[in-house]
């Protein structure tokens, strides 16, 4: 389970806002945010069991991220879905030369997104912000039809994403929304301390709001379906593992904060800022 609260094009001085939690098992190995010796312009943490990332930045402005999909095994998992975002950040940076458009990137892997579990990505620079997902991927095709898998570009507004598809009005997903929204309307600048408390709340949510009510479709279970309810999660073997924060401003200041966490207490701290370079 992971949970993204995004701010596109809605506060007048920050085109960009993202707070994301990932959660994961605690014995997956991973490296904390920094920017990666082998494409320098990326920003971003690493799974260290199959390489690629959870959400990301690079020097240019562009950003990604990708959660999976709890409604199932489609995808025949050849590929890792932390190749999503990792490809669209590192696409010709090193060579400093124009990126794929977030949209482009996101039409490019829809014809081979039957190669990955079920995922939601989300791909996105100042200027555009892409959805898509192969949540409605018919498994057994050889190639993954354009019509079958969700894909969009997204107006100004805020948005959210956690284990479905984009805006499924989760409980912990509308508590995002709403804490996000009001960080964003306090008056002055955005600070990191305000938006990575954003995603604290380890408050479980009433059973008959939790998204598996009455607990036969989706199979998990109650007790499950409690733990993994609040925003940040902690159990005995997985959880909430960081809380990251990324805001650009109208300057094209880049601000990037990520407060790790183990079984629930905070580890490791990392702080960056830059700014965008446009090519």
């Amino acid at each position: 389970m992971c949970l993204v609260a995004v701010a596109f094009r809605h506060h007048p001085d920050y085109p960009l806002v993202v707070v994301a939690n990932r959660d994961e098992f605690y014995d997956r190995p991973a490296e904390s945010a920094q920017f990666w010796e082998d494409h320098p312009t990326v920003l971003a943490g690493r799974d260290m069991e199959a390489g690629g990332t959870w959400f990301g930045v690079n020097r240019h402005g562009h950003w990604a991220t990708v959660t999976n999909y709890r409604g199932g095994g489609m995808g025949d998992g050849l590929r890792s879905r932390g190749d999503l975002p990792t490809e669209f950040l590192t696409a010709s940076a090193d060579n400093n030369t124009p990126h794929l458009s977030p949209l482009n990137y996101a039409n490019n892997i829809i014809d081979q997104s039957h190669h990955f579990r079920g995922f939601s990505l989300l791909t996105g620079n100042l200027d555009t912000l892409a959805y898509c997902s192969n949540a409605n991927l018919n498994i057994n095709a050889e190639t993954a039809a354009k019509t079958n898998a969700a894909l969009q570009t997204l107006d100004p507004g805020v948005y959210t994403l956690s284990n479905d598809v984009l805006d499924t009005p989760w409980p912990k997903a509308e508590y995002a929304r709403k804490q996000l929204t009001a960080v964003l309307n306090q008056p002055g600048p955005l600070d990191a301390e305000s938006l990575l408390a954003i995603l604290g709340s380890r408050e479980r949510f009433p059973d008959h709001q939790l998204p598996g009510y009455p607990f036969v479709d989706k199979g998990l279970g109650l007790e499950m379906e409690r733990t993994l309810s609040p925003p940040f999660i902690v159990s005995d073997s997985y959880g909430t593992r960081c809380t990251t924060v990324l805001m650009i401003d109208a300057q094209g200041q880049a601000t990037f904060a990520e407060q790790s966490y183990h079984q629930g207490q905070a580890t490791e701290r990392k702080d960056y800022s830059f700014e965008i370079v446009t090519v």
